[in-house]
């Protein structure tokens, strides 16, 4: 998942005053071009003084914008992104490190500072005085001479500010500040409640049946107990394969109870007062106004489009839950053993792998420790993109577990990576390729870009390494392929450098593939202790078996998307909203019950929190990922020349040009979604 927290628009005054910028001071943040930060010396006290350094010289920046008299490409667009450049990385090195820091301090004020830019930010949006002058030059020859990413990027600037309320009145402008800075509040409430849920399952032995006993391990107890946090890292070796029904219902009952106690209330505020700001812009839903720049444009399209998947995969996914209901009743001996339940479905399809096709994902996982798989993703997006990752030593970092790479070119440098991979406590607790600044051309020659991979992998211990999942090795290829898009922007201006929001999963998602690809994969699967490469036999089973229940799963995803537009474009005010009863009404119309009582699944959703309006868009971009695959299927996993024009056209592109015409240049042809269809095992 990409992270998109940077400037999201919240809301404070902004008192824009004649005065020179601030000058640099000492602090690890200021540094020059393509100099690392030094994270490493990084105090509380820096992030602050950081964040008001930052907002000092926006405003300086923006009254010269807003004094000129004759408004010009470089003075209003180009200046807005050199605005827009200094707040972005200032505004993802103080969310980051609310995220990772292990000082209580610098989380805060990492949150605080984030708020401070984005309260400016805000302010800028719906600056009616820079507005006038980006509408004056709309008005003159030069915009109709503008072509190519110029061209695009006025006009998005433009769109931009309208959805940030610049045509308001006054009245109803500072009403959407207002929502605005509430809307912040909330969101950041309901990550801290979910990042700081300490809910934890203690089992005895009995309880413990069937857990591998290198998980077993790192979380027993002096007494002979286990004690096992409800976490990301947690969820998947314990619902596959613990024995016992009661133990899974318990974990199940904690993990998706995360948060519930205060995350409730938090998600109602937070749909009701999205909704209010889409009214008071004029839009009928917030999904409509959140749509308006993406690639779908309109819910009906989204609607459109997740129906017809619906259509698809329902038979499938009926037929599959038979499946896990027949494996049930067999495994217990008991006709009568009732329905399948929600603590169920990956122990029992873990069963149907083991027992129908000899596939154990803990066997598996032996065969792919960290580090590697680490070396196997590096060596594969190296030669497929031309490009070179090397190891920065004492590098300085936040964390002693963080490590840092620098990218290169031949000789170029072309931007740098840091690793924070493992789970600790306070730190978000999702998956993450995250920017924290973008390539941009400055006067002073090309800013490279920096981002982060933040993960919450099985953590090594002083007797195992950190052996991965074929799950967890799916999303560690998955996340470094946002790391590579934002290496790989080339572009001139850094608001231009993210894709659309509902295609930039299919940059991450087409690398996916390479692990189903027993050549890719052998190079760097071997066991932990012998070394021995991971049998093509054990492969080929689990690819012979990647189709069990995916129709099951493809309509759990595509229910969770139904949730998400529900909430966002059939909100009805006059009804009080009811997000547990939500989802027993979309199973009644999936015709499939996926609901368990007395969960809230909801309440721990992050993308429900800070990606309103967002899940649809990986079925969305996994069209166009899978279609874009075909590409190498044809000229090879590894062909460079392949791999260099989609670094080219693709990666690079950002917001430059339309991403369908890219798309279909890339082809040879236009998109079509045989490729994902036939991937779900439904042709």
């Amino acid at each position: 998942m990409k992270s998109f927290y940077a400037i999201t628009l919240f809301a404070i005054t902004l008192a824009c005053t004649t005065k020179e910028p601030e000058k640099p001071m000492n602090n690890p943040f200021v540094v020059g071009l393509n100099e690392p930060v030094d994270y490493a010396q990084v105090s509380a006290q820096d992030v602050e003084a950081y964040a008001r350094l930052t907002v000092d010289n926006a405003v300086v920046a923006a009254d010269a914008i807003k004094n000129t008299t004759d408004p010009t490409f470089e003075n209003v667009f180009a200046a807005l992104d050199d605005i827009y450049n200094n707040m972005y990385i200032a505004s993802n090195n103080c969310f980051m490190l609310y995220w990772v820091s292990p000082d209580s301090a610098t989380r805060a004020n990492g949150l605080a500072g984030y708020q401070l830019i984005d309260s400016l930010s805000t302010s800028l949006y719906s600056d009616k005085a820079i507005f006038n002058n980006m509408k004056a030059f709309e008005s003159s020859p030069d915009y109709a001479a503008l072509s190519g990413h110029r061209k695009i990027m006025v006009d998005d600037l433009i769109m931009a500010f309208k959805q940030s309320g610049v045509n308001l009145n006054d009245a109803d402008l500072a009403k959407y500040k207002e929502l605005v800075k509430e809307i912040s509040q909330l969101t950041s409430d309901y990550s801290s409640n979910m990042n700081t849920a300490n809910e934890v399952l203690v089992l005895d032995e009995a309880g413990a049946a069937g857990l591998p006993e290198n998980f077993k391990t790192t979380y027993k107890t002096d007494d002979n107990r286990y004690e096992i946090p409800a976490i990301n890292a947690t969820n998947d070796p314990l619902m596959k394969n613990a024995a016992s029904e009661e133990t899974r219902k318990a974990y199940y009952m904690k993990f998706y109870n995360r948060a519930a106690d205060k995350n409730l209330a938090v998600l109602e505020s937070l749909v009701q007062k999205r909704y209010e700001l889409a009214q008071l812009l004029g839009y009928k839903s917030y999904a409509a106004y959140n749509l308006e720049p993406k690639m779908a444009k309109n819910p009906e399209t989204v609607w459109a489009f997740l129906n017809d998947l619906i259509a698809r995969t329902t038979e499938k996914a009926t037929s599959d839950l038979a499946e896990l209901n027949a494996t049930k009743s067999a495994a217990l001996s008991d006709e009568n053993a009732g329905d399948i339940q929600g603590w169920d479905i990956a122990y029992y399809h873990n069963q149907i792998l083991k027992n129908k096709f000899d596939v154990d994902h803990e066997k598996i996982r032996e065969y792919l420790p960290m580090d590697e798989c680490l070396a196997g993703v590096f060596d594969i997006y190296q030669e497929l993109l031309g490009l070179q990752f090397k190891k920065v030593e004492n590098g300085s970092v936040w964390h002693e577990d963080v490590t840092m790479y620098e990218v290169y070119e031949g000789e170029k440098l072309k931007g740098r990576f840091y690793l924070d991979l493992y789970p600790r406590p306070n730190k978000e607790t999702w998956f993450y390729g995250v920017q924290i600044s973008s390539g941009k051309a400055t006067a002073n020659g090309y800013q490279v870009p920096a981002s982060l991979l933040l993960g919450n992998f099985t953590a090594p211990t002083e007797s195992l390494p950190s052996l991965l999942s074929y799950q967890e090795l799916n999303t560690l290829f998955h996340e470094f392929g946002h790391i590579m898009d934002g290496m790989s922007y080339e572009g001139e201006f850094a608001m231009q450098a993210d894709a659309k929001s509902d295609f930039v999963e299919a940059m991450s998602q087409i690398f996916e593939n390479w692990i189903d690809d027993y050549e890719m994969l052998s190079k760097f699967a071997k066991h932990y202790q012998t070394g021995e490469v991971l049998p093509k036999e054990l492969f080929d089973n689990m690819i012979n078996a990647k189709n069990v229940a995916s129709g099951y799963f493809a309509l759990s995803q595509l229910r969770k998307c139904v949730y998400d537009m529900n909430l966002y474009d059939l909100y009805n005010p006059n009804e009080k909203l009811d997000t547990d009863e939500l989802w027993r009404k979309i199973d009644a119309e999936l015709g499939i019950p996926m609901d368990v009582e007395g969960t809230h699944y909801q309440a721990s959703w992050i993308h429900i929190n800070t990606h309103p309006v967002y899940y649809y868009g990986y079925l969305w971009s996994e069209v166009y990922a899978q279609d874009m695959f075909t590409q190498f299927e044809e000229h090879g996993l590894l062909d460079q020349t392949t791999g260099l024009r989609y670094r080219k056209l693709i990666l690079s592109n950002g917001k430059q040009r339309d991403i369908v015409a890219a798309v279909e240049e890339f082809l040879g042809r236009k998109s079509n979604n045989e490729a994902y269809i036939k991937s779900l095992g439904l042709k």
